[in-house]
């Protein structure tokens, strides 16, 4: 997977590409990141890339230019990424949109500043994606939410395959708890089954954690979740405890 990444501080992504799941992602050849600063694709030579709104307001808005000759840059240079500019009105990023998106061979991810970019760039990319309804600084810190939730489901980054798949929200579920040494700490302990060694009860045992998080946190997560009778079985029992 390549990141293009289009933006006014590249120096913003420095430490997080060159540490932990990310480095090692780059050495193993899965995982290739280019900066591109926006500023050097401005037309004047001060290299402005923003201007006034028109029809008055506060702040400032990115212009066009700059930023659509960058995006061209990269169809000329390497073949076209898709595109996404990083936007709140845009789609909120999934586990399966994330997915989708590991799928793909390269990715431009366009990240605005102020207050926002001019909407003729829109007609230039081929997605707008959002984190979540909230306000962050800028489109820089909503590109790295999306190159890490991406780039872990990309083949080759992480170590373990099967740690993707118990993850939460890989099957619309929460993850199941999780225990490590000592088998007890300040009066609570490790639940008897995974000291076990039964992997069938320990599988049902974390199924059912999976289940009963989910139920009790994120319930709205339920209509999307691949449930078999067992589980719909074990959700029945959970709703008559809550209801009597």
């Amino acid at each position: 997977m390549h990141f293009h990444i289009l933006t006014l501080f590249p120096e913003l992504f420095a430490s997080v590409l060159s540490a932990t799941m990310l480095q090692k992602g780059q050495e193993r050849g899965a995982l290739q990141f280019s900066l591109h600063n926006i500023r050097d694709f401005a037309l004047d030579k001060h290299r402005v890339t923003d201007d006034t709104p028109y029809g008055g307001g506060e702040g400032m808005v990115m212009k066009p230019e700059p930023i659509v000759a960058a995006l061209e840059s990269l169809a000329a240079a390497s073949g076209r990424p898709h595109r996404i500019l990083l936007s709140p009105r845009g789609s909120v990023l999934t586990q399966q949109r994330a997915g989708e998106l590991a799928a793909l061979p390269s990715l431009a991810l366009l990240c605005g500043r102020y207050e926002g970019v001019d909407e003729r760039v829109s007609q230039f990319v081929d997605e707008e994606l959002s984190i979540g309804d909230f306000v962050v600084s800028g489109g820089e810190i909503a590109a790295l939410v999306v190159i890490d939730a991406v780039s872990r489901l990309v083949p080759g980054v992480l170590g373990s395959e099967q740690s993707i798949a118990d993850e939460s929200f890989s099957d619309a579920l929460l993850e199941y708890p999780q225990y490590t040494r000592p088998a007890e700490f300040r009066g609570q302990k490790v639940p008897d089954v995974l000291l076990s060694g039964d992997h069938g009860a320990i599988a049902r045992w974390r199924r059912q954690q999976s289940l009963r998080r989910t139920f009790e946190q994120r319930p709205d997560l339920l209509d999307r979740a691949r449930l078999s009778d067992d589980d719909r079985t074990y959700l029945a029992t959970l709703r008559s405890r809550r209801d009597g």
